[in-house]
């Protein structure tokens, strides 16, 4: 984790004095996280207005021989910081399952999201955010998670 966020640092700060742009109509790509086991996500934006989007992620986890799937959707504010930086926050809810050799079920989330982006010149949007989760089911996801997460995405 401390190499990918060197290596986000490192592609931030190198194109620092590009120009600012608004958030892209569509944006499609992969989430690398961190929370209760690696994982990844396959995630879409979609802008709703000019400082406004909706977020979707679909995902997997693989921890101490569990595995779940979930869906994420998320309302996100965005706000311009300087040149090709934004920093956005947002809210949403999920659902998920998950398979265990203590059993297999459901599961519902409420999340909230905080993060910063590099919205470049060309078609690529990296971020890296914190999305804390509260998790509703007592066998698999009952606690607050925080999940650490790299965006990779390209921007239509």
């Amino acid at each position: 984790m401390k190499k990918t966020l060197s290596l986000f640092a490192i592609l931030t700060f190198t194109f620092i004095g590009a120009n600012a742009q608004s958030i892209s109509e569509n944006a499609l790509g992969l989430r690398f996280g961190d929370n209760d086991g690696f994982g990844g996500e396959i995630t879409y934006q979609r802008a709703v207005s000019e400082d406004n989007r909706l977020e979707f992620d679909l995902g997997w986890r693989d921890s101490n021989n569990v595995d779940a799937f979930k869906l994420v959707g998320l309302y996100q504010w965005v706000m311009p910081i300087e040149g090709v930086f934004n920093w956005y926050v947002g809210a949403g809810a999920g659902i998920g399952s998950f398979d265990s050799p203590g059993g297999d079920g459901t599961f519902a989330l409420v999340a909230g999201d905080i993060g910063i982006e590099c919205n470049f010149d060309f078609p690529l949007l990296l971020s890296l955010d914190i999305r804390p989760e509260l998790g509703f089911n007592d066998n698999y996801s009952d606690d607050l998670d925080l999940d650490i997460a790299l965006g990779i995405r390209y921007q239509f």
